[in-house]
């Protein structure tokens, strides 16, 4: 059962609304700019998003056999970098290879509520396959973070991509992520955060604070014709909770050796944590 209430209210933005609202008015926006996310994710980040997706799958350290599950993945890079980053290991080490697997038997699972996102994942891949890289096991589901369709101790490792601060019910979502795991899971989330004064010095602060709710909204009217959408997205990073309460809040999901680390000065943390 949800947490909430039909009367509790939720943040979009700087706006408060119901639960239904909001995952509805997510949809839309997720929906809308799904054709553009790829492009726009590079221009607002001015690439730096892939460094961080890199250090969050150094710092997961996949291996063969392994199942990943992409909650809220989107187009599927975190998916992608696990898979490929598998198969470099099992060149390494000889995994797979007399078999004619390069992923040494991995497998990823790209979970999102959003099925226009995970067209527009699925066309990317096929459009890889066409110019010969080998095809990757990749499948695609639709479905909410807060019920996932997974047996219990289904998946080896869990990532959640820039994906939780659109989730209506956090707590619920990262239960359901503690449940899909085999005990010694782990998980692994990547989320914008708001730099401080213990992560960056104000000269810092103050551009990015103009940067963001300067100059991302215009480049999301420019590149994904969707300021709006873009507007919620500098928003909802200023809703979310700041990373020490985030990370209480995986701990009391069910998970331990919980842990948070800074990137480029306060603007995005990397969590972790692992079931027993």
């Amino acid at each position: 059962m949800s947490s909430f209430d039909n009367d509790d209210l939720v943040d979009f933005g700087f706006v408060d609304i119901s639960p239904t609202q909001k995952t509805a008015r997510v949809h839309d926006i997720f929906a809308n700019v799904a054709p553009h996310y790829d492009k726009m994710n590079d221009a607002m980040s001015l690439g730096v998003h892939r460094v961080w997706k890199s250090t969050c799958i150094t710092k997961m350290n996949p291996r063969p056999q392994e199942i990943l599950l992409d909650i809220a993945g989107g187009t599927g890079d975190l998916a992608r970098q696990f898979l490929t980053r598998t198969a470099s290991y099992a060149r390494r080490k000889g995994y797979g290879v007399s078999h004619g697997d390069p992923y040494a038997g991995a497998q990823a699972f790209i979970v999102d509520i959003n099925e226009s996102m995970l067209r527009a994942g699925l066309n990317k891949t096929r459009k890889r396959t066409l110019r010969g890289t080998p095809k990757m096991p990749l499948i695609y589901i639709c479905a909410n973070a807060e019920t996932l369709p997974f047996k219990a101790g289904f998946a080896d490792v869990a990532s959640l991509a820039f994906g939780v601060r659109n989730i209506t019910n956090k707590d619920k979502a990262l239960r359901s992520i503690w449940q899909s795991l085999k005990p010694g899971g782990r998980f692994f989330c990547v989320e914008f955060s708001q730099p401080d004064a213990s992560t960056a010095p104000q000269a810092w602060r103050s551009l990015y604070e103009m940067y963001s709710f300067n100059i991302i909204p215009s480049l999301g009217g420019i590149v994904a014709s969707n300021r709006e959408g873009y507007q919620y997205l500098v928003e909802s990073i200023r809703r979310f909770p700041a990373p020490y309460l985030f990370a209480k809040q995986i701990e009391n999901a069910g998970f331990v050796r919980v842990g948070k680390h800074s990137l480029s000065g306060g603007i995005c943390h990397l969590y972790w944590g692992w079931k027993v």
